[in-house]
């Protein structure tokens, strides 16, 4: 604010009045300065109810000196002065026909933006006149924070149980797909379920923010047996990169089915077979890529299937439709060789 608006003689006279009340009711007005709630008297007979009393706490909540205060119309603190609901809400306040205040979005001297819960009340003169206004400010700027931050948890549940149910979708659609035998299909449903909520658990660790490529490996191999029994013929080399949810769960879900595999057909099926994994970052035209690969050897001798299997539909679905990414399955008779190639996860990606 430039300047002090000028002060009409009426309102030097309700300014006067406003004296009186600190003399006629010293405590009260006392209490009122002193209160850590904003309070505010406004001037029920001139245009705009011009303010006539304000608190310190009033001025420490808007940034405001009292002498830049007194004589501002009531409305002066809005952040849209011609929003009509919010003025329409006002006008009901000022008439003492709300019973739970209203909230007002206004604006600090510094420009800021806060909310505030408005209660006003209408003081009258012994003949019964309105001849002011009280009003209390409530700062509910982080109640509002808090409002806006409880909306983003609950999108952003939505959006995971979402993304959860069209992966928990897809897999009893593959499962029954792939198999006839209802007890088949509950084996191959049950493990991909098993595998997603291992992920979950691991996310839910991390906050729900990022994981570790080595924490997913880890996590989906830890059923196989890896760390017991299986860790010596297992080699895993990379850096615990940072995954985004999106590309966390997708690797779980993969890893877990390459596991499988190598359990009932591949190179952990016999005491000899290992597995190989490590991965790096390579830059192209597109951006940076991770390129992992997973490598089987000693193992039985592997056939390549006759048609596309189960597992390698979930892993190239959610490696391709969710990632944007590549996987090649390469049969080798002395093992498979699994090379994935996706865009760097970014840890908002998902």
């Amino acid at each position: 604010m430039s300047s002090v608006v000028a002060k009409s003689e009426e309102q030097q006279d309700a300014e006067a009045e406003v004296a009186g009340f600190h003399n006629d009711l010293g405590p009260f007005v006392v209490a009122a300065e002193t209160t850590r709630m904003a309070m505010v008297f406004a001037d029920a007979k001139e245009p705009g109810h011009p303010i006539i009393f304000a608190n310190d706490a009033f001025l420490a909540l808007t940034g405001y000196a009292r002498e830049e205060v007194l004589g501002q119309h009531f409305n002066f603190l809005m952040a849209d002065a011609t929003d009509a609901g919010a003025l329409k809400r006002i006008k009901v306040e000022f008439e003492a026909k709300a019973e739970v205040g209203t909230e007002i979005l206004y604006r600090r001297k510094d420009g800021t933006e806060f909310w505030a819960g408005l209660f006003a009340n209408p003081v009258q003169d012994k003949s019964g006149a309105i001849v002011q206004y009280f009003a209390s400010f409530v700062d509910l700027t982080k109640h509002k924070e808090e409002q806006a931050q409880f909306k983003m948890l609950i999108d952003e549940l939505n959006h995971r149980v979402k993304n959860t149910l069209a992966t928990v979708q897809s897999i009893v659609w593959q499962a029954s797909r792939a198999n006839s035998d209802p007890r088949a299909i509950r084996e191959a449903v049950e493990s991909r379920l098993f595998a997603l909520a291992r992920s979950h658990n691991l996310l839910t660790r991390e906050n729900w923010h990022s994981a570790g490529l080595l924490d997913v490996l880890h996590d989906a191999l830890e059923p196989f047996g890896v760390t017991d029994g299986r860790s010596e013929r297992l080699v895993i080399a990379g850096e615990n990169i940072r995954l985004s949810t999106k590309a966390a769960l997708a690797l779980g879900i993969a890893f877990n089915e390459l596991a499988t595999n190598a359990v009932k057909y591949g190179a952990f099926s016999n005491d000899k077979g290992s597995i190989q994994i490590d991965w790096t970052i390579e830059p192209t035209s597109v951006g940076r890529r991770l390129i992992l690969s997973w490598q089987e050897k000693d193992g039985p001798p592997v056939t390549p299937p006759s048609r596309q299997g189960f597992g390698s539909r979930v892993i190239e679905r959610g490696l391709t439709h969710e990632l944007e990414g590549t996987v090649q399955l390469d049969y080798r008779p002395d093992g498979l060789i699994c090379t994935m190639n996706i865009p760097v996860p970014g840890i908002h990606d998902g």
